[in-house]
């Protein structure tokens, strides 16, 4: 297979995934910021928390349709350009993608429509039930496909069926409960409601500057600096234990992302800044902060975290070892078609029960490497032909790119400190400071709105850019799961792709920024009155604190 066509393949992929990315993470953060504050209206009966709902239900409804138009197109991608991915390991990854279309998404889709077309018909309990299954169905959405991403980071629970050919499931308790998609799921539903806590901030410090719809945007400030911070610290808490995970499960991307080419002594250094030189193996210019990565990654002071080099050396070990599995593989495969065409025996017959002892056992003894024997495919047709210097070649294959790791995910922690920093200040302000914000404060809200989506755009670079040379870690390599399509096809629906989702992404922000501009509309002359007879109340308070009686009264 032409080189060329995995990479258009992964870029066509990859620009579709990251497109869909600009949508989710507000999709999660708004869906449970709209149901705090509809909590709110629901306990004090103040229409303005109603009108806020509304207002930011109306943003988070155009954020959730184009959503969803942009992320249908990627479950066909697999079928069309990943058709040997598909076919080798859809038994464990179709599971969970059927059950958040099946239960998430159509629970989601459901209570929608009851969100925006139920406020007359349903009662306050029963709308603001309907505004947490909205929440949770955006939620559980993310936590299955996050399930199914996780298999590909560490493939628990499934196990290579000679007999097929195939990857099998062996345990869905093990798939679900797979540490790293627990970890990944809790990561990024985080990231979402700081991207939406932000998003929210943002929009209220422009109306402030405009001194428009101050009440709304003064509450919504509340709301969104509150969760904001505690959705913040909890992204570098859980990308703290993301880390950990990492260093059990994906020992190379970690080792890549720190740019450690050599096994340091434990406990390791982290290096916060250098200049990756991957020809040279070495970081030019780096500043080390002891200790700092072997306590963050092991949780010690005395285990090591291999070093790049020293898990190449593995790989070839493991490269080896696969060899021995995929020669033992194809030999059982031509006794089983020698036997049924001598008609020895019937074809139900021809399995895993009629095989040789000792190439079912040499089998068994090595299949957790058979996928290493597979990287050779990209240098030689029969892997057990390579040559030493083509494993040396595999076994570094195994090595991501480091240095667009090393910086990208600098640059997503580096954003995380700062959405802490500004998530507590604004809560400093908005609970102890009277809700007097200063116009650079405002000024720098506005400035800040694209920041959590870059943050959570290298987030997923980082996950999924260290985990190659693999699609599925350690069990099928990148280059043998595209489907046999033409550059020339996959030029043109590349085109098609990015042009359509540019589209949809210009359509997104032309209905955003339209709706900013109107504001809330809805509910305003009951919103209106009621802050007039507030005030009329708070005004004839007497000096004792008590409201002296009104004519109104």
């Amino acid at each position: 297979m032409e080189l060329g066509v995995v990479e258009l393949s992964r870029l066509q992929f990859a620009m579709t995934a990251m497109y869909h990315f600009l949508f989710v993470p507000l999709t999660l953060g708004l869906s449970v910021i709209i149901a705090i504050m509809e909590t709110v209206y629901v306990m004090t009966g103040r229409p303005i928390w109603r009108q806020m709902t509304k207002f930011w239900g109306t943003l988070f409804g155009i954020n959730f349709v184009l959503g969803v138009a942009t992320g249908i197109t990627m479950e066909f991608q697999f079928g069309m350009n990943w058709s040997y991915y598909s076919h080798y390991v859809g038994d464990i990854f179709g599971a969970p993608l059927a059950v958040e279309g099946l239960m998430a998404f159509f629970l989601e889709a459901t209570f929608v429509g009851l969100f925006f077309f139920g406020w007359d018909k349903l009662s306050k309990v029963g709308h603001l039930t309907v505004t947490w299954m909205v929440a949770l169905g955006s939620n559980l959405s993310a936590l299955w496909i996050l399930i199914a991403n996780g298999w590909m980071q560490n493939p628990v629970g499934s196990v290579f069926n000679p007999d097929t050919m195939r990857m099998e499931m062996m345990s869905f308790y093990d798939v679900l409960f797979n540490p790293v998609a627990q970890a990944k799921f809790v990561h990024t539903v985080s990231a979402g409601y700081v991207t939406a806590s932000v998003f929210v901030l943002g929009v209220s410090a422009w109306y402030l500057l405009k001194d428009r719809h101050v009440e709304l945007a003064r509450r919504s400030i509340s709301v969104a600096a509150a969760f904001g911070l505690a959705s913040a610290l909890s992204v570098v808490v859980l990308g703290d234990e993301s880390g950990y995970t990492a260093s059990h499960t994906q020992r190379m991307k970690l080792a890549a992302i720190e740019a450690m080419w050599k096994t340091e002594p434990a406990p390791a250094s982290f290096t916060l800044v250098g200049f990756p030189d991957q020809e040279a193996r070495e970081t030019h210019y780096a500043i080390h902060i002891p200790w700092a990565m072997g306590l963050l990654a092991t949780r010690s002071l005395d285990q090591t975290i291999p070093g790049i080099e020293e898990l190449v050396e593995e790989a070839k070990k493991r490269i080896e070892s696969g060899i021995v599995a995929y020669d033992a593989l194809m030999k059982i495969r031509t006794e089983r078609e020698a036997a049924r065409a001598s008609g020895t025996r019937p074809t139900a017959d021809v399995s895993s029960h009629t095989d040789s002892p000792e190439l079912r056992k040499a089998f068994e003894d090595n299949s957790d490497n058979l996928g290493f024997a597979l990287l050779l495919k990209r240098y030689v047709d029969d892997p057990t032909q390579a040559t030493p210097e083509q494993i040396e070649k595999a076994a570094n294959d195994t090595i991501p790119g480091v240095a667009p790791l090393f910086w990208t995910f600098r640059i997503m922690v580096g954003f995380g400190f700062l959405f802490i920093a500004f998530m507590a200040y604004f809560f400093w302000k908005s609970s102890f400071g009277g809700e007097r914000y200063p116009r650079w404060a405002l000024i720098f809200a506005v400035c800040l709105i694209p920041a959590p989506w870059i943050a959570a755009e290298m987030g997923w670079f980082v996950a999924e850019y260290g985990r190659q040379p693999w699609t599925v870690d350690g069990v099928l390599p990148t280059a043998l799961s595209a489907s046999q399509l033409s550059v020339q096809e996959l030029f043109i629906t590349l085109g098609g792709f990015v042009t359509f989702y540019s589209i949809l992404f210009i359509i997104e922000m032309a209905l955003m920024i339209k709706f900013i501009r109107k504001g809330p509309y809805q509910d305003v002359e009951e919103t209106e009155a009621w802050e007039a007879q507030h005030e009329r109340r708070l005004g004839a308070m007497d000096d004792s604190g008590l409201a002296a009686p009104s004519p109104a009264e």
